[in-house]
């Protein structure tokens, strides 16, 4: 019986990233979340990217989860979100991404989540906008079933690059 090639693909461009933990996030050190569970996002802007021969460049993706402790103990549950300008072949493959079937840094997170939900294609999944100043984010409230993800001003700021959220 032969087994399936994986598909290559590379993805470069920027990601944003926010937890509720404190400055440095335990978790990427094998340590205890701060507060005790996890509830984390990221938002990747795809300057260049591939799966295959598709192009995915200037698209967005986004990832949001709650784990009940720390990551690697699993039982999370997440959602994630699709640009809603990827064409259905694009789709197909942020799909297969996302939901770990490519490896890469979804197919270890996909190991912990008892539940994925999505996808979600949105408007401006985390579009980049002009260059503007740092603004530290106030408030971000991820909700545990990710119906909606809030954010002070709607936008989440980083030192050179804004990425705006459009629900």
């Amino acid at each position: 019986m032969a087994t399936a090639k994986p598909i290559n693909w590379m993805i470069k461009g920027q990601v944003i990233i926010a937890c509720n933990c404190d400055y440095g996030c335990p978790c990427n050190v094998n340590g205890r979340p701060t507060p005790g569970k996890c509830e984390g996002g990221w938002t990747w802007h795809i300057e260049q990217g591939s799966y295959g021969d598709l192009r995915l460049d200037d698209l967005n993706i986004g990832l949001y989860a709650n784990w009940p402790a720390a990551i690697h103990e699993g039982n999370g549950v997440a959602t994630y979100l699709i640009d809603e300008r990827a064409n259905e072949p694009q789709r197909s493959a942020l799909r297969a991404l996302l939901e770990g079937d490519g490896g890469g840094p979804w197919g270890i997170f996909r190991k912990t989540f008892t539940e994925l939900h999505g996808p979600r294609y949105v408007h401006g999944a985390g579009r980049p906008c002009e260059l503007r100043p740092f603004r530290p984010i106030r408030c971000l409230r991820l909700l545990p079933v990710f119906r909606a993800l809030t954010l002070n001003g709607r936008s989440i700021f980083s030192r050179s690059r804004c990425i705006e959220i459009h629900g």
